[in-house]
């Protein structure tokens, strides 16, 4: 405030200085001219120097005492506005003494008990005191968010040093502290998000084949039936429900009643498979959910590319695709096999427009490719090769899945080039190249993950269960969760491809192995295309006594296999568990010969084998189709197909492994009894 004074003084001092000199100057010119003026004008001069002195001194007395009402009316009106404040306010020290509190604070709180919260909101500040003991300011802010009462309060203010500051006391504060109450904000947030639309897409799986299937006077009952019971399911979140299509359709409903749907675990599933017809025809749904995106188009987009991943995962079954994140209910119904051949058709005719189209070719499986994998990408090496176009094949497995493949293919001089390493593959990529990726569609799962992201050509072919981290960017996707192997859909192609291709022996022989592997003797998972698909290989030259020695194991891995066999458990009386402990390079394949010993066993419906992969644990899991291993190891990271999974588990050593495995068939069941 003084030097508010002086300030306002020195501007005043100031002017009457210019004054005075004025009137100096012309006293001093006057003199001049007329020197009988001398002595009147020094009298006149001093005279106006002392009027001066005493109007300056008498006008600082009057601001002075106007300063000093001022001063003393804001520090009443702060004092009234700190005791009346509008908000609840607290003034207390860091270890929990209220030194003071509003009367707004203590009506807002009566009868609660406060102190609890309060506590709590103090070790919160403690917290921050700490974090920010290094600043040299004396004050700090205090920004949280509590609830309190059934009320939402943002409460601010400041902590200052209580005394002196230094190392004996640094823990000695004040705080004075704010509660804004601001429920009415918090619940506008809550229906502003409530509000927000969450899209539906509803698909009848293979919509044509199962009416073809149907009598004509029973169709319209069926589909009255379906209609029934989609409405019934949607009018209970509320929604608004349009069918697009014979077999599609698209339901909006508010966010509000988000985890109601979560909650009812779409039953809607089973109601419709319930749905009886004369030629027992079982009818399944697709449902796709997603709130991801800004605007109701956005959405809608989101639910198709979820949508995607149903259909790619065989249908029957539901999806919610939440923050980018996919969760399942359902698909435990056996893939139905299609007996149309026209998308067969149609790939093939792109895959070679694609083909010509690009600079070379690259296939690449996944990690520690299987003979399926192998046998795939022979197919497709023989069909870019028919164009006119090089091929190569990645490989840079270094274990002996595949040695005796490895060993016959050494013998054929074409082939002394054509398996690379994914460093090599590196190299020489360019924008043209076409890359191949055949059994697998998951981009962690690939031979080569840096070829995806150097190339805009990539085709898939798969006969996985698509999994939420799918290759997103390819130009041309082949994936029929219905076929065996890869090596059956690759053999398709091959047939249906505008120009003749001419198979060799041993590529023949892959593929043929590679359906062989994957359908354990044409046991499992096989439908009419797939022996269709065995009968050309075979035309091609198969000869099935060097297949046969491709899957022989030494004496040394058969006794590990019954070694590992020996030590299964069982749980839930059908589902047999067995670990291999033993470091071991071959540790993948030797768990997956076990789990298909252990379903020879009778009472077995699934088997699961653990064992060290380096520094992963891998887990092999087979059944005889009662239940659905592909949803069980999905849980664990894992994909596959109901009868056929696997998955790979980093962090956890066997036991714990074995342990969360065993969780997760109870999770299974629980939620099937659900």
């Amino acid at each position: 405030m003084q030097n508010t004074n002086r300030k306002v003084f020195d501007k005043l001092l100031s002017k009457t200085k210019i004054y005075l000199g004025i009137i100096f100057i012309l006293l001093v010119i006057i003199c001049i001219e007329n020197t009988i003026m001398i002595i009147p004008s020094v009298l006149i001069f001093m005279a106006v120097v002392a009027y001066s002195y005493y109007a300056n001194n008498r006008r600082k007395s009057e601001i002075s005492e106007t300063l000093q009402d001022l001063t003393l009316s804001v520090d009443t009106a702060a004092k009234s506005s700190l005791i009346n404040s509008p908000f609840p306010l607290v003034i207390m020290e860091s270890n929990g003494n209220i030194i003071w509190r509003s009367a707004k604070f203590i009506s807002e709180f009566e009868g609660f008990d406060i102190n609890q919260y309060i506590n709590s909101l103090i070790d919160d500040i403690k917290l921050d005191i700490k974090e920010t003991e290094k600043d040299d300011s004396k004050e700090k802010e205090i920004s949280k968010h509590i609830e309190l009462n059934d009320k939402h309060y943002e409460v601010l203010g400041k902590f200052v040093h209580s005394r002196k500051y230094d190392k004996k006391h640094n823990d000695k504060y004040m705080m004075m502290l704010y509660f804004i109450d601001e429920t009415e904000i918090v619940k506008l947030k809550e229906e502003y998000k409530d509000s927000k639309s969450c899209v539906t897409i509803i698909m009848i799986d293979n919509y044509e084949e199962t009416m073809q299937q149907l009598e004509s006077e029973e169709k319209p009952q069926v589909i009255a039936e379906i209609d029934k019971c989609i409405y019934e399911w949607t009018d209970k979140s509320n929604g608004v429900l349009i069918k697009s299509d014979r077999d599609r359709y698209v339901y909006l409903f508010e966010q509000r009643y988000f985890e109601k749907v979560k909650e009812d675990k779409f039953s809607i599933l089973d109601k419709v498979k319930d749905i009886q017809t004369k030629e027992n025809v079982q009818i399944t749904l697709s449902i796709a959910v997603s709130n991801d995106g800004m605007t109701d188009k956005e959405k809608y987009k989101s639910a198709q590319a979820a949508m995607d991943v149903v259909l790619g995962r065989g249908g029957d079954q539901a999806v919610i695709r939440e923050n980018e994140i996919y969760k399942f209910y359902g698909g435990r119904a056996q893939e139905v096999e299609k007996r149309t051949k026209v998308k067969a058709r149609v790939v093939a005719h792109a895959l070679e427009n694609l083909i010509k189209d690009a600079s070379k070719v690259m296939i690449m499986g996944h990690t520690n490719p299987d003979i399926d994998s192998m046998g795939s990408s022979m197919g497709i090496y023989r069909l870019a090769k028919s164009l006119g176009k090089k091929a190569y094949i990645i490989d840079s497995s270094e274990t002996n899945t595949l040695q005796s493949f490895k060993t016959d293919l050494a013998k054929e001089a074409e082939y002394e080039d054509i398996l690379i390493t994914k460093e090599v593959a590196e190299e020489n990529i360019d924008k043209d190249t076409l890359v191949v990726v055949v059994d697998t569609h998951k981009t962690t799962y690939v031979e080569a993950p840096e070829l995806l992201k150097r190339t805009d050509k990539i085709v898939i072919i798969d006969h996985h269960r698509r999994s939420a981290d799918y290759i997103e960017n390819a130009t041309l996707t082949f994936q029929e969760v219905y076929a065996s192997s890869a090596a059956e859909l690759v053999t398709e192609l091959l047939q249906y491809a505008e120009i003749r291709v001419d198979l060799k022996t041993i590529e023949a022989e892959s593929l043929y192995a590679g359906i062989m592997m994957d359908t354990k003797n044409f046991t499992f998972k096989t439908g009419v295309r797939t022996f269709e698909a065995a009968a050309y290989l075979r035309r091609c030259g198969v000869n099935i006594i060097r297949v046969k020695k491709w899957f022989q194991s030494n004496l040394d891995t058969f006794n590990k296999i019954a070694g590992i066999v020996k030590k299964a458990e069982i749980v839930n009386d059908t589902i047999a568990i067995a670990t291999y402990e033993k470091k071991d390079k071959e540790a993948s394949l030797i768990c997956a010969k076990a789990a298909d010993e252990l379903l020879t066993i009778s009472d077995i419906t699934a088997s699961f084998v653990m064992g060290k992969a380096g520094n992963k644990i891998c887990i092999s899991g087979r059944s005889i189709g009662d239940i659905n291993v592909q949803v069980i190891l999905e849980k664990l990271g894992g994909g596959g197909h109901i009868t056929l999974a696997g998955a790979q588990v980093e962090g956890m050593t066997i036991e714990e492994t074995k342990q969360e495995l065993i969780n997760r068939i109870n999770e299974y069941f629980s939620e099937i009894e659900n």
